[in-house]
């Protein structure tokens, strides 16, 4: 039977690869699915959420899903696309309230669900919603073996289609950021380019997929240029590192495929590295081998700071394979990236602005934009300024929310477009070593990420402190799980630089006379590693950091708790 699917960048490019080629795996069962059951199964699905529902009426309209990470996940993701609608995905984590509010924000026209969520979108809805949202139930797609696969793509039409992920709302309450599809092509576009993706490339995915991470980066991109992807989540450290050795073990129980692209956040990485040694010697050396550069060609780290203790542990036991670092947002994709070279990939840099986007620095005192060769003012200070940018791969504004797309937008002096302020705080280094690779987005001084504007440039005694850089530098200390640098009121210095710590075994027995870590044990180790006046004057110990669902912290409120007498988390 002949299908179609809409002239998009996203369906031309899947018509194109070899249709027996596989596109998806199911990690457990090493059940396989090639690219053209994904086109034919794309259009089957397509039909039926038009069967369910006026097909006009899904144009443009937002349709919010909670499918588990799986083949049935891309399916519905791409079905959505090509009915020209707007795909919300949800996250199962989150409370019912918390999904009741996306439903609602985002008006949601449909909500589908996988049976594993039924209860769950029950549990959504049972309260009322505000939306008018239909309830759709996903049955377990049983994909079509057959190999006659006849898609053809449709003549180009009115695009509606693209995606809504909503941010973290660390500050205030989530708001709904609408990617066209036009800015989601620009964004993988942007990573085929630089990270090189291709047919060859099989991608281990562990991540969630209600952020930009897992899906432009783990899930778009790889299927844009042909590779295969395999999943595995929720993600498991043990189940992580046996899949990685099974190609490289003696007695192979399963044949499957070398990992050759990896990306995760350092909080993986780091529990990877701290569970290595307890694998059995047979383990440690198939992982080590599965991790090294001739084998794994791309580990990526993001969405957080990478400690650099994580960096060197990694580089050590995968014989010299460096993490690469990036920079992204919900609002813009990936805009800034370390190189492919490994000397490209310098230490505390999240490299340079990636293919397509335009960056600036705009200095945060005179709020000027600091010209390339000007790094430093007139005291040899490095300067420092909030990162802005533009080009196709950010997105237009908030959902229904105007005022707020205003204020995060500021008109370009040359006429040439408006540029989103990140509230990222970043400085320009111009590092001799890097730079000389042949990519030539991969030029001049690479950025330097010193915290968010509202809650990690600490401004103490007429100094400017950024907290990721005392959080990088504690993390390096064994006596320290887990931290958050904040600044807090100083009748004296303005502000004053304090830290919420997580002590590891080795800090609750490290102190003087076998008694915790304290406050003076921390000044005393940093001493040789930074400033003084960079040195928290104040440590609180907790038993675990609050984060939000997103994982994140919310730095103003851990100020108001702990340290101005509002309502700590319990001992």
């Amino acid at each position: 039977m002949l299908s179609t699917l809409p002239r998009m960048p996203i369906f031309e490019a899947l018509a194109k690869h070899d249709p027996t080629h596989t596109a998806v795996v199911h990690s457990i069962s090493q059940r396989k699915y090639t690219y053209g059951q994904l086109l034919q199964d794309v259009c089957n699905t397509r039909q039926k959420l038009a069967e369910s529902l006026n097909s006009a009426a899904l144009e443009g309209e937002r349709v919010a899903f909670l499918i588990e990470n799986n083949y049935d996940y891309v399916v519905n993701l791409l079905a959505i696309f090509s009915s020209n609608a707007v795909a919300v995905p949800l996250a199962p984590s989150f409370p019912s309230s918390e999904l009741r509010y996306i439903i609602d924000h985002c008006e949601a026209h449909l909500l589908l669900a996988s049976s594993k969520y039924h209860e769950k979108a029950t549990d959504v809805v049972k309260e009322g919603l505000q939306t008018a949202t239909h309830i759709s139930i996903v049955d377990k797609l049983v994909p079509n073996d057959s190999q006659d696969y006849d898609v053809r793509i449709e003549d180009p039409v009115e695009c509606k289609s693209g995606m809504m992920l909503y941010t973290s709302g660390t500050t205030n309450r989530p708001k709904g950021v609408l990617l066209s599809q036009s800015t989601l092509s620009a964004q993988s576009l942007s990573l085929l380019e630089a990270w090189k993706y291709s047919p060859s490339d099989y991608l281990l995915h562990v991540l969630p997929l209600h952020h930009i991470h897992g899906t432009v980066n783990a899930i778009l991109a790889p299927l844009m240029a042909g590779s295969t992807i395999e999943f595995m989540f929720p993600f498991n450290v043990d189940a992580v590192w046996k899949r990685l050795a099974a190609p490289f073990l003696a007695n192979k129980q399963q044949t499957c495929d070398k990992i050759t692209f990896f990306t995760a956040v350092p909080t993986i990485y780091g529990r990877l590295l701290q569970s290595h040694p307890n694998l059995s010697s047979e383990l440690q050396e198939a992982t080590r081998m599965a991790v090294s550069p001739q084998n794994l060609r791309l580990n990526i780290s993001g969405s957080a700071a990478l400690p650099t203790p994580i960096k060197s542990a990694w580089a050590l036991l995968s014989h010299g394979n460096v993490l690469l670092e990036r920079f992204g947002m919900t609002e813009v994709g990936m805009a800034l990236s370390c190189g492919l070279d490994f000397k490209d990939r310098v230490d505390g840099s999240v490299g340079w602005p990636l293919p397509f986007v335009e960056a600036r620095l705009v200095d945060t005192d005179n709020h000027h934009v600091i010209p390339i060769g000007q790094e430093l003012d007139e005291d040899g200070a490095e300067r420092h300024g909030e990162i802005q940018l533009r080009g196709p791969t950010v997105f237009q504004g908030y959902w229904q929310n105007p005022e707020a797309t205003a204020s995060e937008f500021v008109k370009g002096e040359d006429g040439k477009g408006a540029w989103f302020k990140t509230g990222d705080i970043a400085v320009r280094r111009h590092v001799h070593s890097a730079g000389h690779s042949e990519a030539v987005w991969a030029r001049g001084p690479l950025y330097f990420i010193q915290g968010r504007k509202s809650a990690d440039i600490i401004k103490s005694g007429g100094e400017k402190v950024s907290a990721l850089e005392v959080e990088r530098e504690m993390l390096s200390l064994p006596e320290i799980s887990e931290c958050a640098v904040v600044g807090v009121p100083s009748n004296s210095w303005g502000q004053k630089v304090a830290s919420v710590v997580v002590l590891s075994e080795k800090g609750l027995t490290g102190g003087r006379n076998g008694k915790p870590w304290g406050p003076m044990d921390l000044r005393r180790a940093l001493r040789e590693r930074l400033a003084n006046y960079k040195i928290p004057q104040e440590m609180k110990v907790l038993k675990t950091i609050p984060r939000n669902a997103m994982g994140k912290i919310n730095k103003k409120q851990l100020v108001l708790d702990i340290f101005e007498g509002g309502s700590p988390p319990p001992e």
